[in-house]
């Protein structure tokens, strides 16, 4: 996973080269850093509890993926400050920078986890790999797919929360109800 996301990274940087502040020389260095915060991100959501947020990123196929999901301004942020300390890039630089790569590589990777014909990139992988190998017996593609398809949001709202889960177990058909049902 790690290496098929490094070959998008440097697929995205020749895209983006024509204002890149990147001295070739730590060109390499820069490639493999964006490669390390952007699983940093997506490991420290998933340790944070923050499941939704990461099935989000990857709902859609790059739809939930755009620069202004938390995920992606997380991993952007992440990626110009190791630009910084890493490569020796100004504030301004490595914030440009990273603003060319980050949110067009997330975006490809979610797209490309989605397409069932890609075989680079599995969510049941990427996921083991983030989590050290934790969600092996998870379906997780499974999930994703009741997440995309709004089954887990109950509310309506266009995202999966507390209120959901509180729905799953109230009134209106709930499990809640089921349960109760079972003792009258």
């Amino acid at each position: 996973m790690f290496e098929n996301l490094i070959n998008l990274i440097r697929e995205n940087v020749g895209h983006s080269s024509a204002n890149n502040p990147i001295p070739q020389e730590k060109h390499e260095q820069a490639v493999q850093t964006a490669g390390t915060s952007i699983v940093a991100t997506l490991q420290n959501a998933l340790s944070g509890g923050r499941l939704s947020d990461v099935l989000g990123f990857f709902k859609g196929g790059g739809s939930g993926a755009s620069g202004s999901h938390g995920i992606v301004q997380e991993a952007t942020n992440n990626y110009a400050q190791n630009l910084q300390t890493d490569v020796g890039l100004s504030e301004a630089e490595a914030q440009a920078a990273a603003n060319n790569l980050v949110p067009q590589t997330m975006s490809q990777l979610a797209r490309k986890t989605a397409d069932p014909s890609d075989n680079g990139f599995n969510i049941q992988d990427i996921f083991n790999k983030l989590s050290g190998g934790k969600t092996s017996s998870m379906d997780l593609q499974g999930m994703l797919n009741k997440f995309g398809g709004g089954k887990l949001d109950k509310d309506g709202d266009g995202d999966v929360d507390f209120q959901d889960l509180k729905s799953m177990f109230s009134g209106g058909g709930g499990m809640m109800d089921k349960v109760k049902g079972m003792f009258s």
